[in-house]
């Protein structure tokens, strides 16, 4: 009769030997982010092609190729693992670096959302304007994406002990500005540099109705941008020039994939400078579990300083149809969904009941 081992395993079975050394660890997140940014890369250069007229009535398109190539890279690199993972004895959640078992799920949703996708156009056409962001297929395809380009996010996240230095952040960071510029693809037409939401030139924003949907625009892009940061500022003290990097390459992506104006480039280095003076208000403030007030300022300055720096250099360039009490009143609102959302961060202290 075999000898058992402490937990029950018999001595010489194939379950107690040593498993090999897992898959995993910063080189594995730095390989998975690459591949991340070729996937979402493709999705901004698709959304660039439609808003170009670059895109026929066929769904087999160059861009197309692009796009589902980098999720074709994405995928093999994940079941390759679980499958290299699975040949060292290693099973159930194990079988994938921690933080990326969302990512094979998000593989599969894509996968799905794409065969539906193809038939969603066969059978539709393809699809113009809003209603491109609006259709289940690519919603499917949204969520499945964000899933996927989070994984390195989620896998920091899990681990314990880490200093918050670049060195081990990075990834997570540029992480963290592909998970908001998916989100903030599929409401394009809700961000400014996409619509110059206030200006004299877009129609859809000049009359009464137009001014309600811009002003719920920017309280939703004000939740969608700083929401995922003021996340990862839950989580770590971030690096010096953090959120200026996140939040500058979801700019970045958002002022080219729709780039109708010469002056594009100031609304876009408004807002960056207004990223960047959040960011040094974050390190001066220094917002923490222990430091609740600090949190509620900068929850509520970093969005007055992005959305106000966008309208002031609206307002330079173009001009604005709206009076000085909407364009205030618009940035003192993106302040208080900010502040609002500091407290979902930090909420205050509950007094033991005794």
């Amino acid at each position: 009769m075999s000898t058992l081992t402490k937990t029950g395993t018999p001595y010489g079975s194939t379950q107690s030997k040593t498993l090999a050394q897992p898959i995993g660890g910063l080189a594995f997140d730095w390989l998975m982010l690459i591949l991340s940014l070729i996937f979402i890369g493709g999705l901004y250069l698709d959304g660039w092609a439609h808003n170009h007229g670059k895109v026929d009535r066929s769904f087999f398109t160059v861009w197309h190729a692009f796009f589902y190539a980098g999720f074709a890279l994405v995928a093999f690199t994940l079941v390759a693992t679980l499958g290299i993972q699975w040949q060292r004895g290693y099973r159930g959640a194990s079988t994938l670096p921690s933080g990326y078992q969302l990512s094979l799920l998000g593989i599969l949703i894509f996968g799905m959302g794409g065969v539906g996708d193809l038939i969603w156009h066969e059978l539709f056409g393809i699809e113009q304007d809003f209603d491109a962001l609006l259709s289940p297929s690519h919603l499917a395809l949204g969520l499945g994406l964000g899933l996927v380009v989070s994984g390195p996010l989620r896998a920091a996240w899990a681990r314990a002990g880490v200093q918050p230095t670049w060195r081990n952040l990075t990834p997570a960071i540029l992480s963290l500005s592909a998970l908001i510029s998916a989100l903030t693809f599929f409401m394009m037409f809700s961000h400014p540099l996409m619509s110059n939401i206030g200006g004299t030139d877009h129609y859809h924003f000049s009359d009464e109705t137009g001014q309600v949907a811009g002003v719920v625009s920017i309280l939703l892009m004000t939740g969608l941008v700083v929401g995922p940061a003021y996340l990862a500022l839950r989580r770590w003290r971030l690096p010096p020039g953090s959120l200026t990097l996140a939040w500058g390459i979801n700019l970045a992506a958002m002022a080219i994939i729709d780039w109708h104006h010469d002056y594009t480039l100031l609304l876009f280095g408004a807002m960056l400078l207004g990223a960047a003076l959040a960011d040094l208000l974050r390190i001066w403030l220094k917002p923490s579990l222990n430091n609740p007030r600090a949190w509620r300022i900068f929850g509520f300055s970093a969005p007055v300083l992005i959305f106000g720096a966008y309208f002031l250099a609206l307002l330079v360039t173009e001009g604005s149809r709206w009076t000085i009490h909407m364009l205030s009143g618009t940035v003192v609102l993106a302040g208080v969904v900010g502040w609002l959302l500091s407290y979902l961060v930090v909420p205050p202290q509950v007094p033991v009941e005794g």
